[in-house]
């Protein structure tokens, strides 16, 4: 690629502030809505059981959107498909806020949850779609999209306690706009569209309703039991159709999300390194606020301001972890970032009722830097050598992925907890770690965007 293309390539401040928009506050609004539970069943006269739809529809309709996505994108554009999605995202979250009553509501945070599935994979597809200096995440990247689910809680107790539980839906709506007015003014690189790309329609039934049944199921197994008829008939069913859609995509030229890009054996490790240390990472998310409310008796503003500088730290790791394989290699790097997790994980494991807070909050810095260290490489590994039209496939698998380990590992790791304890998930946390050592040493190096700009 010559300098002059490199440069026209370049994402500028309006279309990064635009992409990354869309992806925080559907991060963020993946659990700030926790906080708020309570307020919405006084409020809305609704029990609490009933209530909870409000985080699960929102998450199931995410999960089962998700593999619609690939396609949207090939048949319209991912700039296209992504400004829909940004705009749709303002639309359903001003219906969230204005809901009176708790059906409108559920159903309003379903399709807010099905206009934000795409939101991810294609900034993500934007961020790295390019060859060379494109292929580079920002770092305000790395600080916002790590940065979401910590803050989520705390700035959806710090909106309720202001102007109540509406706040925390309408509040997207003017930074949706701002993030939608400033792609659609911002000059972007040309990309291919095919109207006539083929549906693949029993495909993306199999895979939609298995992601959002394995995704229910795994949410339900802790609360009900993994055995229990609430629970198994939907994850056993869930991952029952993903394997049948993995023999579907399998004899088809054109599948609904293409999963040929997992023939290579080290890309298929690099979705799975990058699953495994998202578990050990954002598990924490699930444990230090337990922690550190039930035990060290902080509140749950306190308790993200522990989290916070985490997020931040992130950021520092994601820049470092875009040139770390150009000196290293995406193998060392890989196993210094889950080295650094289990080092800074391990500590955790003696952490008190009185131990301070700022000493926990340094642990998650080094864990955070150590996030940014991995996952940077792993992209690289996964993504170094596919042209653009393949990206829109290879972020849609690798969002899909992170999402169902995600679900199924931390739903696992939440019922060790209430058996084991605390010390015991550490503990396994960090055994995870080291196995993830074990795994990046087996990476087989790729080109990365330094080797593909050497080599224009």
């Amino acid at each position: 690629m010559s300098q002059s293309t490199e440069e026209k390539a370049r994402l500028g401040v309006a279309a990064q502030a635009g992409l990354l928009a869309g992806p925080f506050l559907t991060m963020v609004d993946s659990n700030i809505v926790n906080v708020a539970i309570p307020d919405i069943a006084r409020e809305l006269r609704t029990p609490l059981g009933t209530a909870q739809w409000v985080v699960s529809g929102y998450l199931l309709a995410l999960a089962a959107m998700l593999a619609v996505t690939a396609f949207l994108a090939r048949r319209f554009g991912t700039r296209r498909v992504y400004l829909a999605s940004l705009l749709c995202f303002a639309l359903t979250s001003a219906l969230c806020a204005l809901a009176p009553s708790i059906e409108v509501l559920v159903a309003a945070r379903a399709l807010q949850g099905a206009a934000g599935a795409p939101l991810v994979p294609l900034a993500m597809s934007m961020l790295l779609g390019g060859q060379g200096a494109a292929r580079r995440m920002p770092a305000a990247a790395g600080v916002l999209l790590f940065l979401a689910p910590a803050v989520g809680p705390t700035i959806g107790g710090v909106l309720i306690l202001l102007a109540g539980w509406p706040a925390i839906f309408m509040v997207n709506v003017p930074f949706a706009l701002l993030g939608f007015l400033g792609m659609r003014q911002a000059a972007l690189p040309q990309e291919e569209q095919n109207t006539r790309a083929p549906f693949d329609p029993v495909g993306l039934a199999l895979l939609a309703s298995g992601l959002a049944l394995a995704v229910y199921g795994a949410a339900q197994g802790p609360v009900v039991g993994w055995l229990s008829v609430g629970a198994w008939p939907f994850w056993a069913t869930g991952m029952a159709l993903l394997a049948i859609y993995t023999r579907w995509s399998a004899l088809r030229a054109h599948p609904a999300v293409d999963l040929h890009l997992l023939r290579h054996a080290s890309t298929a490790l690099a979705v799975c390194l990058s699953s495994l240390a998202s578990v050990v990472m954002f598990a924490m998310l699930f444990l230090i606020p337990v922690f550190l409310q039930s035990v060290q008796g902080l509140s749950p503003f306190q308790a993200g301001l522990v989290l916070l500088p985490q997020g931040l730290v992130t950021g520092i790791g994601t820049v470092v972890g875009e040139r770390a394989p150009a000196r290293f290699g995406v193998r060392y790097s890989v196993a210094l970032g889950m080295a650094i997790l289990a080092v800074c994980t391990a500590p955790l494991l003696f952490v008190r009722s009185d131990t301070p807070a700022w000493y926990i909050a340094a642990l998650l810095c080094g864990r955070g830097l150590a996030l940014g260290l991995t996952i940077q490489p792993l992209l690289h590994s996964m993504l170094g050598d596919l042209d653009t039209s393949q990206m829109a496939d290879a972020t849609t698998l690798f969002n899909m992925a992170q999402r169902l380990a995600g679900s199924i590992g931390i739903a696992l790791l939440a019922t060790f907890f209430a058996l084991a304890g605390f010390t015991q998930v550490i503990g396994l946390l960090v055994v995870l770690a080291v196995v993830g050592i074990a795994g990046a040493l087996l990476l087989q190096e790729v080109r990365t965007p330094s080797d593909l700009r050497g080599g224009s």
